[in-house]
């Protein structure tokens, strides 16, 4: 991925897209084994140990294996928020209580997502969370995140932001997309560690 090693801030439709095609071409098994390795390496967090709630997501296609690591953290007793996405890209939220509490929802012009089915509990029920799981494609050494683009996240980080709130911000990503450097915005907040399948990194300056 030449546009990584550039000096200056690669663009980020290029990057994503070429992040994307090697997710894309990832065999069926190295997924599967990076999921349980996502799961191990996950639950060895303080943060996700001592948690009492933790804010995840389900992950679809090609993402990083989240599904071991929800049915550990809800056998544990942790209570589980996952995120319902909604018209505008907003994200409500309801409880994962195991995989049949998850239906498959297909929304315009999207891939169909697991959603849990239950009762819905807010925008601003991720504002409780002791930890927030955040999707990437890649994070850099400064730990700032390059999402997907649609814009989700960045309003779950600016609603924690009005409420005061400060939870742990763990990304799940591949050990490649840990790259040097991704295009930041003023505004963007850097995640506090990530977890790949070879083990965790902690950011300095996140406050843990």
């Amino acid at each position: 991925m030449g546009h990584l090693g550039r000096t200056g801030e690669p663009d980020k439709r290029t990057l994503r897209r070429e992040l994307l095609a090697v997710r894309n071409r990832l065999p069926a098994d190295d997924m599967q084994a990076a999921a349980a390795a996502f799961a191990e390496h996950a639950l060895e967090l303080r943060e996700l140990a001592h948690a009492r709630t933790v804010a995840a997501y389900v992950s679809v296609g090609s993402e990083p294996g989240t599904l071991a690591l929800l049915d550990a953290l809800h056998a544990r007793g942790v209570r589980v928020l996952l995120p319902v996405l909604l018209p505008d890209n907003d994200l409500d939220w309801g409880i994962y209580s195991g995989r049949d509490s998850l239906g498959r929802v297909q929304h315009a012009g999207k891939m169909p997502l697991l959603e849990p089915v239950g009762e819905r509990l807010g925008p601003d029920a991720v504002t409780g969370a002791d930890a927030v799981l955040l999707p990437g494609l890649a994070v850099d050494a400064r730990g700032m995140r390059l999402g997907r683009g649609g814009g989700s996240y960045d309003r779950v980080l600016a609603r924690l932001e009005r409420a005061g709130a400060r939870p742990a911000l763990v990304v799940l990503l591949y050990d490649t997309e840990v790259v040097a450097r991704v295009p930041a915005e003023p505004h963007d907040r850097p995640v506090h560690a990530v977890v790949t399948p070879s083990g965790v990194r902690r950011f300095q300056g996140s406050g843990m």
